[in-house]
């Protein structure tokens, strides 16, 4: 197993959702009002965290991955609509399209015979991979493993799906001013709040779903238990008491 050195740095929960949700909501909803600056200047110091956070983890972590780089596509394409004054509704198009690039990107990739979908599922930065696939390819398990990824990948390009329709939805009900505006901000803060109880909660469920279908079916046909299938921390002692 990798020693904590040779594994890749893990993304840290809890500034992404700060960076990304909690900062630049709250700052659309009440930038104008505490910063008394212009509609514009607060839309882009909100999407400024977002951003930031993308170079940063980029940095940080030395990985560009599908996730990012469409999430900071689509802060883009929120300022531009913003500073831009286009239509308010295109905020609700471009809300079901990114999770529906998603679907599509992972539904072709698997198809063209190179998926996308481990970085959703069998992540290498928490699966030990390289194990996995030496115990797939010595039980003589490959066939029966790409029709579990295929089940896997499906189960997750619905839950993008699902994302996508209760997006559109919901940036529909909620957003309605004209863009560039306080309101607009607002509106746009709300949303991003929103955003997760109504839309990443039950999206993130089928996702789960996924996962656990997967990583119960590896271990069903790889003998491998869970210990064995994930990375796990190991402690300064226990790292002392290896070299003893």
């Amino acid at each position: 197993m990798p020693t904590d050195s040779e594994q890749p740095r893990r993304e840290r929960l809890w500034a992404n959702i700060l960076f990304n949700v909690a900062f630049p909501a709250l700052l659309l909803m009440k930038g104008e009002a505490w910063l008394h600056i212009p509609a514009w200047m607060v839309l882009v110091l909100a999407l400024a965290f977002p951003v930031v956070y993308f170079f940063h983890d980029l940095r940080r972590r030395g990985r560009r991955n599908i996730i990012s780089i469409i999430g900071f596509v689509s802060v883009l394409i929120t300022g531009g609509v913003g500073l831009a004054h286009l239509p308010s509704s295109l905020i609700a198009v471009k809300e079901a399209a990114v999770p529906s690039l998603f679907a599509v990107a992972i539904v072709v990739s698997s198809l063209v015979g190179r998926p996308i979908v481990g970085v959703f599922l069998l992540n290498p930065d928490f699966f030990d991979t390289g194990k996995i696939d030496a115990a797939v390819a010595e039980k003589g398990a490959k066939k029966a493993f790409d029709a579990l990824m295929m089940r896997g990948t499906l189960l997750l390009a619905f839950s993008f799906v699902l994302s996508a329709v209760l997006n559109y939805i919901l940036a529909r009900a909620i957003i309605h001013s004209e863009s560039g505006s306080e309101a607009f901000n607002v509106e746009l803060g709300r949303l991003h709040l929103l955003s997760y109880p109504v839309v990443a909660l039950p999206a993130t469920l089928v996702g789960m779903l996924a996962l656990w279908h997967v990583v119960a079916g590896v271990r069903r046909l790889t003998g491998l238990t869970m210990e064995e299938v994930m990375y796990a921390e190991e402690t300064p002692a226990k790292e002392e008491s290896g070299t003893k």
